[in-house]
C-alpha cells in the first residue's frame, strides 16, 4: 500500500501498489538503506526502491522522458550489427552458389556433343534432359545441405559447455565472435576482484612518550566474508584480548555497524547482510574474538555473528548519527546493558581518518587515555597516508569514542547538520586499512590474455589511486610501469580533445571515476581501431554501452535491464570466466573451420566424381538419392561431432582472429581442391576397378568403358561385352563405398586443423569414433537389409571388395598429413618465411608427442592392407 496524492482530491488516499499509474506522488516507509538524500537538491529516478525514512516529492518526468526512458531510448538507437560468422557464412554461401552454378553449367555444355547418342534413342531432347539431369545431381552433390544444423549443433554444445564453466550465451551466433574478441573492458568490483571487503591490516597505540608515540601494527588472514583468520604481529599470531587497544577497537567495529554475516546454506559459503565496508569490520571481530568466546561446536550458521553477539550484550544502540558527507563519519549512541561505575554511557563513531582524527582530543593508549599532541597525531596520519598510497592502496578507517557524550535528550536527531558538534572531543582508539582484494586465479588469466594478444582494460568507477594498484597487482601493469598515459579518470578523459581521446582508447589499460556514458565513448573509439570489444556491466546505466560492444557481457548479479542489453551473462560474476570463454569460442571457431573444410571437401570430391564421369564419359558413378543420403545423413553425424573436438594446445599462444579474415583463405581453398580431387578420383578409380581389373567383373577395357553409350550387338568395339554390364549395381556400390569410407577417414583428418593424428590420435574425441560406427552402421544397413538396396540402386559387396574399398581410402589420410605438415612447417603464423634450417633436429624433439599406441596399432593394419591381392595394378596395366 502508499499514500498517494493527487491533483483531483485533496485527502491523501491510500491505494493499493497496482492502482499507482505514472504521475502519482508516493509517500513511502521501508527499512534498510545505503544512500541518504537529506533536504535539498535529490532526485529519485524511475525504478528507485526506497528503503528508509519519509519524504514528498514532485513529479518532473514520466514515461520516455525518465532516465530510464531516455536509456531505453540509447538501448534502441543501437543498431546490433551482424557477427563475424554471420557475415562470412553469408559471403560463403554466396560464393558456392556461383561457383555451383558455373560447373553445372559447364557440365551440361561439355556433354552437348552426347545429346544424339543411341542410348538416347537418337532425340536431343532426351540427351538434354539426360545431361540436365546430371547437372542437377551435380548441384545436390555440391550443396553441404547439413551445414546449417550442424553450425546450429556445434554453437548449441558450445553454449552448454559454456554454461557449464559459469557464462550463460544469450545469443548463439555471439558464441564464435567470442573467439576473435581483441580487448576485454572489465569492471573491477566483483569481477577483477572478489566483491568482498576485508580489513587486512589494524594499528592502534602502544605506549606514548611526550610527542612520540609507539604503534602496534596487526595484520589479518582471510580475504573472504568467511569468519576464518588469524590475527599477527611481526608475522606471529597474537590473542587479541592481551591488547587492551583491540578490545575496544573491536567493540567499535561490532556496535557501530548495521550489518552482519549471514551463511547461505545452498551456496554453502558466508555474505554479507548490509553495507561491505561494515560486514569487512563484522568478520574482522569474529576473526579477532576479544572475549576469548569459546566457538567449538557451532553450526556455521550459529558461527557467522557468535563474537559480536557477546559484545551487543555489553552495550545497547539507542540509535545511530547517519553517516552525512560533509563530517566524513557516523556514530551510535549506546548505554550499557548493566549500568555500574565502569561501565558508562558512550558514543562510538567511524568515519574518514582525516575527519575523525581533527576532532580527536586524545588518544588510547593501552588502558590509558591520553591527550594527543601534534607530534602523535603526525605519527599516526603518516601510517594512514603510507597504507593509502602503498601497493594495495588500502581504503582506512579512524576509529573512536566519545566517553562522555550529551544526554540524548539534549540531541536533536531530525537536524542532521548539526551532527558534528555530538562528536568532539572524541578519543582515537585505532585505525583499520582494508581492500576488496582481486580473485586469485584472475593473476593467471590476465597473463593468458597477454599470450593470447588480448588487452585487458580495467574500468571503473573506484578512484585512480586504487584502479591502478588493483592492476599491479593483478598483471594489467608491471610493478614498475609508468601509468601517465595508460590510466586516465573519467574527468581526464573528457579534458582530452578528440584525437587526444582516441590516442588514449589506443594505448590505456585503466579508466578510473568514469560514467555509464563513458563506457560507450570508449566502445565506439575501440570500434573505430576494428577492434572487437567484449564490455562488462551490471547498471541500468550500463545497457547503452553492453548493448554497442560486440560482446556485451552482464553480471549474474546484476539489473535485469543489463541483462537483457547482453550476448553473455556471467553467473559468477568473474573475470577468468570470461577468459574461458574466449577460449571456448576461439575452440568453437576452430572446430568449425574443421567440419566445413571436411563437408565441403567431400562436396568437392562428389562434384569431381560427377565431373569426372561426365567428363570421360564414364557410366553413373552415383545417384541424386545416393548423394542426398550422404549428404544428410552420413556425413551430418561425424560433422556434428566433430564440435566436441578438444581445443588444440596452444590456442591461446595465438592472437586473436582477425575479423576480416575469409572463412576460406586461399591456402584453405587449396586443401579442399585437394582433398576433394582425391575423393572424387578414388570414387571413380573404384567404380572403374570393377569394370577393368575386379575378380567377377566385365574386365572390359577402358576405351570400351569411356565409350560405353556406343555399345550396341553390332558395334565391333564392344564384341564379346554384354551392354547390360553397364548397368550394373556394383560399380555404384563401390563408389558410394569408397566415398563413405574415404569421409570417415577425412572425419579423422578433421580432428586438427594442422595437429598431426600421431600426435592427437583419434580416441581424443571419443564422439567422432561413435559417430563414425553408427554412419558405417547406417552404411551397411542400406547395403545388406532389404529393400534398402533396392531403393538405392546398391547391391552387397564381398571381402575383396570391401579391401579395395579400404586401399583406396586410406591414402587420404596421408594426403592430408603431408598438408599438415606443410601448414604446421611454413604457413603457421610465427613461423618465420625463409628458408629452413640445416641444423639437424635431435630425435626426441621430432618424436615428442607422438601417441605411440595409434602408431603400433595402425602400422600393423595397413602393412596387412596393402600386401592382400585385389588386382589393384590390373587396373592401370589393362
Amino acid at each position: 500500500m502508499g499514500k498517494v496524492y493527487r491533483q483531483d482530491r485533496k485527502s491523501v488516499q491510500r491505494i493499493k501498489a497496482r492502482d499507482i499509474v505514472p504521475g502519482d506522488i508516493v509517500e513511502v516507509a521501508g527499512e534498510n538503506f545505503y544512500l541518504l538524500h537529506n533536504n535539498g537538491f535529490s532526485n529519485a529516478f524511475l525504478g528507485t526502491n526506497i528503503a528508509a525514512g519519509k519524504a514528498m516529492g514532485v513529479v518532473v518526468a514520466t514515461g520516455v522522458n525518465t532516465e530510464i526512458g531516455k536509456i531505453r531510448d540509447e538501448m534502441v538507437a543501437t543498431e546490433q550489427d551482424r557477427t563475424p560468422l554471420q557475415q562470412k557464412l553469408d559471403e560463403f554461401g554466396e560464393q558456392l552458389s556461383k561457383v555451383i552454378s558455373l560447373i553445372c553449367i559447364a557440365v551440361w555444355i561439355i556433354n552437348i556433343g552426347h545429346f544424339n547418342d543411341p542410348v538416347h534413342g537418337g532425340s536431343w531432347i532426351r540427351g538434354a534432359i539426360y545431361y540436365f539431369k546430371i547437372a542437377v545431381a551435380l548441384a545436390v552433390a555440391a550443396i553441404p545441405e547439413g551445414l546449417p544444423a550442424v553450425i546450429t549443433t556445434c554453437l548449441a554444445l558450445g553454449t552448454r559447455r559454456m554454461a557449464k564453466k559459469n557464462a550463460i550465451v544469450r545469443s548463439l551466433p555471439s558464441v564464435e565472435t567470442l573467439g576473435c574478441t581483441s580487448v576485454i573492458c572489465s569492471d573491477k568490483t566483483g569481477t577483477l576482484t572478489t566483491n568482498q571487503m576485508s580489513v587486512c591490516r589494524m594499528f592502534v597505540v602502544d605506549r606514548a612518550e611526550g610527542d612520540s608515540c609507539c604503534l602496534n601494527e596487526f595484520t589479518v588472514s582471510g580475504s573472504t566474508y568467511a569468519p576464518v583468520g588469524d590475527i599477527y604481529r611481526d608475522d606471529k599470531p597474537v590473542k587479541c584480548c592481551m591488547y587492551d587497544g583491540l578490545i575496544e577497537l573491536a567493540t567499535i567495529c561490532a556496535l557501530c555497524n548495521d550489518s552482519s554475516l549471514d551463511f547461505n546454506e545452498t551456496k554453502g559459503v558466508y555474505e554479507k547482510v548490509g553495507e561491505a565496508t561494515e560486514t569487512a569490520l563484522t568478520c574482522l571481530v569474529e576473526k579477532m574474538n576479544v572475549f576469548d568466546t569459546d566457538l567449538k561446536g557451532l553450526s556455521k550458521i550459529e558461527r557467522a555473528n557468535a563474537c559480536n553477539s557477546v559484545i551487543k550484550q555489553l552495550m545497547r544502540k539507542e540509535f545511530t548519527l547517519e553517516f552525512s558527507r560533509d563530517r566524513k563519519s557516523m556514530s551510535v549512541y549506546c548505554t550499557p546493558n548493566k549500568p555500574s561505575r565502569t561501565a558508562m554511557t558512550k558514543m562510538f563513531v567511524k568515519g574518514a581518518p582525516e575527519g575523525v582524527i581533527d576532532r580527536c582530543t586524545h588518544f588510547r593508549a593501552g588502558h590509558m587515555k591520553i591527550p594527543l599532541t601534534p607530534g602523535v597525531k603526525q605519527k599516526i596520519m603518516t601510517v594512514i597516508r603510507e597504507w593509502g598510497t602503498g601497493k594495495d592502496t588500502l581504503r582506512c578507517l579512524a576509529l573512536a569514542t566519545h566517553d562522555n557524550p550529551p544526554r540524548k535528550e539534549e540531541m536533536n536527531l531530525e537536524d542532521s547538520a548539526g551532527f558534528i558538534t555530538y562528536e568532539t572531543n572524541l578519543t582515537f582508539v585505532g585505525c583499520v586499512g582494508m581492500l576488496d582484494p582481486p580473485r586469485i586465479e584472475v593473476a593467471s588469466s590476465i597473463k593468458l590474455c597477454r599470450q593470447a594478444g588480448i588487452r585487458v582494460i580495467m574500468i571503473t568507477g573506484d578512484n585512480k589511486g586504487t584502479a591502478v594498484a588493483i592492476c599491479r597487482r593483478i598483471g594489467i601493469f608491471g610493478e614498475e610501469d609508468d601509468v601517465t598515459s595508460k590510466a586516465f579518470t573519467g574527468r581526464e578523459f573528457d579534458e582530452l580533445s578528440p584525437a587526444g581521446q582516441r590516442d588514449a582508447c589506443m594505448n590505456a589499460r585503466c579508466f578510473a571515476r568514469v560514467e555509464p556514458s563513458h563506457k560507450s565513448k570508449i566502445v565506439e573509439f575501440l570500434q573505430s581501431f576494428d577492434e572487437i570489444t567484449a564490455m562488462t556491466g551490471d547498471g541500468v546505466n550500463d545497457a547503452p554501452a553492453l548493448k554497442k560492444a560486440e560482446i556485451g557481457i552482464a553480471m549474474g548479479s546484476g539489473t535485469a535491464v543489463a541483462k537483457t542489453a547482453s550476448e553473455m551473462v556471467l553467473a559468477d560474476d568473474n573475470f577468468s570466466t570470461i577468459v574461458a570463454a574466449v577460449e571456448e569460442g576461439r575452440a568453437i571457431y576452430n572446430n568449425m573451420k574443421q567440419f566445413i573444410r571436411y563437408l565441403i571437401s567431400s562436396n568437392v570430391g562428389e562434384v569431381v566424381c560427377i565431373f569426372l564421369t561426365a567428363a570421360l564419359g564414364f557410366p553413373e558413378a552415383l545417384i541424386p538419392v545416393q548423394l542426398l543420403w550422404v549428404n544428410l545423413v552420413t556425413d551430418g553425424l561425424p560433422a556434428t561431432a566433430l564440435g566436441f573436438n578438444p581445443p588444440d594446445l596452444d590456442i591461446m599462444s595465438k592472437p586473436p582472429r582477425n575479423p576480416k579474415e575469409p572463412l576460406i583463405s586461399g591456402w584453405l581453398f587449396f586443401r579442399y581442391l585437394a582433398i576433394g580431387c582425391y575423393v572424387g578420383a578414388a570414387t571413380v578409380g573404384a567404380a572403374a576397378w570393377w569394370f577393368i581389373a575386379a575378380d567377377g567383373g566385365p574386365r572390359i577395357t577402358y576405351y570400351q568403358l569411356s565409350h560405353f553409350l556406343q555399345c550396341k550387338e553390332d558395334n565391333p568395339e564392344f564384341e564379346g561385352v554384354d551392354c547390360v554390364v553397364f548397368e550394373s549395381p556394383y560399380p555404384m556400390t563401390m563408389a558410394l563405398s569408397v566415398l563413405v569410407t574415404i569421409e570417415m577417414c577425412n572425419a579423422l583428418n578433421s580432428l586438427s586443423e594442422n595437429q598431426s593424428l600421431m600426435r592427437m590420435p583419434p580416441w581424443e574425441n571419443v564422439w567422432l569414433l561413435g559417430s563414425i560406427c553408427l554412419s558405417m552402421s547406417l552404411h551397411f544397413l542400406i547395403l545388406y537389409v532389404e529393400p534398402l538396396p533396392l531403393i538405392f540402386q546398391i547391391t552387397p559387396l564381398n571381402v575383396t571388395q570391401w579391401l579395395m574399398v579400404l586401399k583406396l581410402s586410406l591414402p587420404v589420410i596421408l594426403l592430408d598429413e603431408t598438408l599438415k605438415f606443410v601448414a604446421r612447417t611454413y604457413l603457421e603464423p610465427g613461423k618465420d618465411s625463409g628458408p629452413p634450417t640445416t641444423k639437424p633436429r635431435p630425435l626426441s624433439a621430432c618424436t615428442e608427442g607422438i601417441s605411440w599406441p595409434f602408431v603400433l596399432l595402425s602400422l600393423p593394419l595397413v602393412i596387412w592392407l596393402y600386401s592382400t591381392d585385389t588386382n589393384f595394378s590390373d587396373m592401370f596395366f589393362s
